[in-house]
């Protein structure tokens, strides 16, 4: 690969990270689906293993539609691993809330709830487009502001 190739995969790669997390904020199961191949891995935090797609949307579908969420996405790095494979590696802060709580100037109040955590996708390129083979999610620390 050219030194231009690895920047345009790198970059394409970098995108569809912050996809999926404005995917799962946006509560576009379907668009975040897309951003996987069909037969993708998710490992969730808990451990539960989501295999293909039906899985991945099934399972955020599930989800309660008033859950309000905020990935942040940090020290996002991606190693182009040969020809059309790459992996991609980012740290997470979570945010989340109502999205019935009144809308103020402010925005909603947070959950005290607050979760830093690793993601690591591995992406293949497919029909001229990067997917994600597999993700693995984990947290690493946590802190509960609204306990005592």
């Amino acid at each position: 690969m050219s030194p231009l190739d690895v920047l345009l995969a790198e970059n394409a790669c970098r995108a569809q990270v912050l996809a999926a997390a404005a995917a799962v904020d946006g509560q576009d199961y379907a668009g975040l689906v897309r951003l996987f191949t069909p037969n993708a891995t998710l490992a969730r935090p808990d451990g539960v293993q989501l295999v293909g797609r039906q899985a991945i949307f099934d399972a955020y579908a599930a989800r309660d539609p008033d859950r309000l969420t905020r990935h942040l996405v940090c020290n996002l790095a991606v190693s182009v691993q040969g020809e059309g494979r790459a992996v991609a590696s980012c740290r997470i802060l979570l945010w989340s809330g109502r999205r019935s709580d009144p809308h103020t100037p402010r925005g909603r109040p947070a959950d005290g709830m607050q979760q830093v955590g690793e993601i690591d996708d591995w992406l293949v390129q497919a029909d001229g487009q990067w997917l994600i083979e597999r993700r693995e999610a984990r947290f690493s620390l946590w802190r509960d502001a609204g306990a005592a």
